[in-house]
């Protein structure tokens, strides 16, 4: 008989070094504020505030009372591959067929699976900094090496295609690209694009291609995929995409990735043995906004609109400078010049304790002159933000 445990379990080194999302973190912080009683706006995490599109809520109503929700097969339903396939080459442009798509439980987790199906030990993932948190960490749980390629110079975080260039190296296996960008909001051109896949193709590397905000670009901003400029890209991309931004269904948990046949086939085996099927009933709640786009869908991205422009002039007024956000749903002002010896962590933290402002420090993109705020918020709240911050900035 096993006696008891004297101390912690033993554990994996993948696991012992995994760090936790730090977006989650200061969200989950914000939320505990606001639960003691404090009126935190909490600008943290990229949510939509609204409700997701009513077909979503009668389709995941409809299996649900149907009593047939079942496994589904490793890839997702049928007709969920076929209508992300459909929406694909219609709104994008590519080539792909369902045998393509496999669905996911959600677009972090087509990321993950993604990168388990392509790296080995001592690979190395080239990262387009500013870079979403969450990729170094899945990078170095596939067990590759994250290494950061740094934008041009002055602020704006437009892509650096000579030092990505420059970068590539006999270790390196692909690269992760996010347009439109979290926390930038910068959306890569179709020049940046082209150039990119030179690269891709020059040096036989693989390119995920984190389309999550592909339809929330404003101000004549275009979304264009690399999966659509030739037959050998296409090959040679992954493209991830889900429910979460544009659908409002974040905890829906369901997203896709589209690639060539024998990598689809790759992911879905792993997520066969590993997760097994998505959810069916948010499958069923996707399947229905990808066959019909919801009408929710304009006013939301309208809506976002009129706040992007609302905090970026706001921040601007205040003396703050950023990256033109052009896409996705974030502000990524420079703030070094109210830090303290803690940098951006400090000063969010103050922010939060002083004002109840929940941000997230650039630290955590790569990125530590920069603050990133959230604008999926509504404008009052977004407006009290910014007085809030104005008036923390002046006492500083």
């Amino acid at each position: 008989m096993l006696g008891p445990m004297t101390g912690a379990p033993d554990l994996s080194q993948r696991a012992s070094s995994l760090a936790p999302s730090a977006t989650l973190a200061l969200a989950a912080a914000a939320k505990e504020m606001a639960a003691a009683g404090r009126d935190v706006v909490n600008m943290a995490v990229g949510e939509p505030d609204f409700d997701a599109p009513g077909s979503a809520r009668e389709a995941a109503h409809a299996a649900v009372d149907s009593g047939q929700v079942k496994y589904t097969p490793a890839a997702g339903l049928a007709s969920l591959r076929a209508a992300a396939a459909r929406v694909l080459r219609e709104e994008r442009g590519t080539t792909h067929e369902p045998e393509s798509i496999v669905v996911c439980h959600s677009a972090k987790h087509a990321l993950s699976h993604a990168l388990l199906a392509l790296v080995n030990p001592g690979d190395e993932v080239l990262l387009l900094a500013p870079v979403w948190g969450s990729y170094d960490e899945q990078v170095k749980f596939a067990g590759a090496k994250p290494v950061h390629v740094a934008p041009s110079p002055g602020g704006q975080c437009v892509p650096d295609i000579d030092a990505i260039r420059a970068a590539v190296g006999p270790k390196t296996r692909g690269i992760m690209l996010n347009s439109p960008s979290n926390p930038s909001g910068y959306v890569w051109s179709e020049g940046e694009l082209r150039a990119l896949g030179e690269v891709v193709l020059e040096h036989d590397l693989w390119l995920i291609s984190d389309e999550i905000y592909a339809r929330l670009v404003f101000d004549g901003a275009r979304h264009i995929s690399p999966a659509s400029f030739s037959p050998e890209l296409a090959a040679r991309t992954i493209v991830v995409d889900g429910a979460s931004k544009v659908f409002a269904m974040t905890g829906y948990r369901i997203g896709f990735l589209a690639a060539a046949p024998p990598m689809a086939k790759a992911v879905a085996s792993i997520q066969s043995q590993v997760s097994g099927c998505p959810n069916y009933v948010s499958q069923k709640a996707y399947e229905a906004c990808l066959v019909e786009d919801p009408p929710e869908v304009a006013s939301m991205i309208a809506a976002f609109d009129a706040r992007r422009r609302l905090v970026a002039k706001g921040l601007g007024d205040l003396g703050l400078t950023l990256p033109e956000p052009r896409g996705a749903f974030y502000a990524f002002p420079d703030l070094s010049s109210h830090f303290d010896d803690r940098g951006a962590p400090g000063l969010c933290a103050d922010l939060l304790e002083a004002e109840a402002v929940a941000t997230v420090p650039g630290d955590v993109f790569g990125a530590p002159d920069h603050v990133r705020f959230s604008y999926a918020l509504s404008e009052e709240r977004l407006t009290e933000a910014l007085r809030r911050l104005g008036r923390f900035l002046g006492s500083r």
